[in-house]
């Protein structure tokens, strides 16, 4: 897919020579970081499920909730 960006000519320049050092062309770092916004963007999802699933009761945890004193009674 191709994306067409409006870039301040200054930072484009700036960012084209920082993904020089890197070895990269600006296209590549563009796409790496996309890659990774992306990434994060499912990781943060899948967290997100997994909270809901904990909080309503379904999944492993079957309803079951955290009980303090519980936890500290040794009988």
């Amino acid at each position: 897919m191709n994306i067409t960006l409006s870039v301040d000519e200054r930072v484009a320049e700036a960012a084209r020579e920082t993904a020089r050092k890197m070895g990269k062309s600006l296209n590549q770092a563009v796409r790496d970081y996309l890659d990774q916004l992306a990434g994060e963007e499912r990781v943060v999802a899948e967290w997100d499920a997994f909270e809901q699933r904990c909080l309503s009761g379904a999944g492993r945890l079957n309803g079951w909730k955290f009980d303090r004193n519980a936890i500290h009674d040794r009988g």
